[in-house]
């Protein structure tokens, strides 16, 4: 079973279809709802403007490959928090989809179904009915953008796990329901090439075949600030072993987190999608 696998056994999935929500409408009139949810949303639905395909393809890709200047900014960038806002609900993509750049606004990206060769997995921080406002991993960092079911199927999964970077300690943190099943010394980025701060998430799950420095290597939707190019790639920032300790508690390397195999192996049961919270 590979990771990715192993680590969507930890989640709820659910298809969303447009005749599905429309159902579900139905049954709640029909069993009498004559009375609004106290503090639900009442605001009139957001409607989109349907993109044609030819508009759709000339948009950039929002991958770790792409930038999206247009991408509203994270609004928990710079909130250090408690690590544990946002990310409950993650969603993928089953076909290609356009981007927003809010509510009802303008078409800005296309989200692809796969990133690095795994499944698309982007952690929702703000739902509004059929809206969702997810993390991108596309340029610059910290971008975000809204997608719509109505556009296309996309599947829900619920995630129970956070992860808490901090690179004044030298600590990464699994949190599961809020409370810490693991922490361990890592290495971070120098301070010619420190590693990006913000709310990111698990973008894909690497099996190496060429690297020998570890077994896995686990990219982050967010890039290096300083580098443009990591091996001819677009400087993707990861999690990812190392053969020894050495790099544990010093800030050596050129943005990525390296942690002992007894946290990649924690790390590798996560759900793709997954909040990483770098502070």
């Amino acid at each position: 079973m590979t990771p990715a696998a192993r680590g969507q056994t930890a989640i709820r999935n659910r298809v969303l279809a447009l005749c599905a929500a429309a159902t579900l409408t139905l049954l709640a009139a029909g069993c009498g709802q004559d009375a609004i949810d106290e503090g639900a949303d009442t605001r009139p639905p957001v409607t989109t403007r349907p993109v044609d395909l030819a508009a759709l393809a000339a948009l950039p890709e929002a991958t770790t490959f792409g930038v999206v200047d247009s991408a509203p900014t994270d609004a928990a960038l710079g909130d250090a928090g408690d690590g544990t806002a946002g990310g409950d609900l993650v969603i993928r993509p089953e076909e290609e989809l356009p981007v927003y750049d809010t509510e009802g606004g303008e078409a800005i990206a296309r989200l692809p179904v796969t990133q690095l060769g795994s499944p698309t997995w982007l952690p929702v921080v703000e739902q509004r009915g059929d809206w969702y406002h997810v993390l991108l991993p596309s340029k610059p960092n910290n971008s975000s953008g809204w997608l719509n079911a109505a556009d296309g199927a996309v599947t829900e999964a619920t995630n129970a796990f956070r992860v808490i970077v901090d690179v004044d300690e030298f600590s990464l943190a699994v949190l599961e329901s809020g409370t810490e099943i693991g922490r361990w010394t890592v290495g971070v980025g120098s301070s010619e090439a420190p590693t990006p701060l913000g709310r990111t998430f698990l973008l894909a799950s690497i099996e190496e075949t060429v690297s020998e420095f570890s077994r896995y290597t686990l990219p982050l939707g967010t890039h290096s600030e300083v580098l443009e190019t990591y091996s001819d790639g677009p400087a993707t920032v990861a999690i990812h072993g190392w053969p020894d300790e050495t790099p544990f508690g010093t800030e050596t390397s050129d943005g990525c987190v390296r942690v002992p195999d007894a946290a990649m192996d924690l790390l590798l049961t996560l759900p793709l999608g997954t909040v990483v919270d770098i502070r």
